[in-house]
């Protein structure tokens, strides 16, 4: 039977996930806080709360985009992620996620990390796309966060169609890190899939594992572009996270890092790309602070045709100016 939502019901268009970051949240012994791979998990599952409660039904991410991380959150601090929903299409919800920490002992919260993520709407028994409600501003801030939506529009299209040109098949020099594995049952999110925000985990994992060796040291992800969710992957499919450098510049390391998912019993040639993302790292100190990047120089003419475009994704950032999704607020208080 179809999942299709009764406009009879009402409905909130946000949520507010509250909870305590664990140890066993940290990423690596001696890391400045929780990995950003694990923050991308709560925004996913926040995110995901916010959209099933609008819709009214089954939702799979599609995208998640501008992720700055501003700052390390601390293991034992309280953790609030906030999701609302920005604005609707015929099945998708593009959700602003802002995510704040606090010391309990203080409980004063300031920002660590926004970003944006667009769900779409499933019918689980089809697979197929369903409608959700017109979302509609209620006020001055939600009209001023729609708009925000909408100026990212053309930007997102641009970046998606600028990474799908690329090619990752010839020879290569760049640092690289492959890992292989089995997706398993604690993996699997509401509707029998593996969950989004575990696949963003896996991202960060790989990605923080080759920067590290290529830098000798500590590294941490400060920014993401555009993650792109192809389809879905299944409990017990055979899993690939392929981490590439693309570029250095001063201080940090431009990775491009694929997920390739597919039937184990078919083997490595019957994978296909189930996400591409691109993120961005610095290595620091043992107080938290940059340090120069080790530099990368592409010899072969795929890594400099790939360094190439991680600078035309640089250049498509900064021609766009997007309105700011969230307004920076000042710390605050909760009793």
């Amino acid at each position: 039977m179809s999942e299709i939502y009764s406009e009879s019901i009402p409905r909130s268009p946000q949520v507010t996930l509250r909870f305590m970051a664990a140890p066993t949240d940290v990423l690596m012994a001696g890391a400045q806080g929780i990995g950003g791979g694990r923050v991308l998990e709560w925004i996913d599952k926040a995110a995901y709360a916010c959209a099933t409660q609008w819709s009214g039904t089954y939702c799979v991410t599609a995208y998640v985009g501008h992720i700055h991380f501003t700052r390390p959150i601390p293991s034992g601090h309280m953790v609030e992620v906030r999701s609302r929903i920005a604005m609707t299409g015929r099945s998708s919800m593009h959700i602003v996620n802002e995510v704040f920490s606090a010391d309990p002992r203080d409980g004063i919260y300031t920002r660590a990390c926004d970003c944006l993520v667009i769900f779409v709407a499933k019918d689980t028994s089809t697979g197929r796309t369903q409608p959700v409600p017109k979302f509609t501003p209620r006020n001055s801030e939600e009209e001023r966060v729609m708009q925000s939506a909408l100026s990212r529009i053309e930007l997102r299209k641009a970046i998606e169609t600028e990474m799908e040109k690329q090619t990752y098949d010839g020879p290569s020099d760049a640092p690289r890190l492959v890992t292989r594995f089995l997706s398993n049952p604690t993996d699997v999110n509401w509707g029998g899939k593996v969950h989004g925000g575990t696949a963003m985990e896996w991202i960060d994992e790989a990605g923080t594992a080759c920067t590290m060796e290529w830098a000798a040291g500590h590294t941490v992800a400060v920014y993401a572009g555009g993650i792109r969710f192809y389809q879905p992957i299944s409990i017990g499919d055979l899993i690939e996270v392929d981490a590439r450098m693309m570029r250095t510049d001063k201080r940090s390391m431009q990775m491009s890092i694929h997920v390739r998912a597919g039937d184990a019993h078919r083997g490595r040639a019957e994978l296909e790309t189930a996400i591409h993302a691109t993120v961005t790292y610095l290595n620091i100190d043992v107080d938290g602070q940059p340090l120069p990047a080790r530099q990368f120089v592409p010899v072969t003419d795929e890594d400099k045709r790939l360094a190439e475009h991680a600078n035309i994704l640089r250049e498509l950032r900064s021609q766009y100016s997007p309105m700011p999704l969230t307004m920076q607020t000042t710390p605050f208080h909760v009793d």
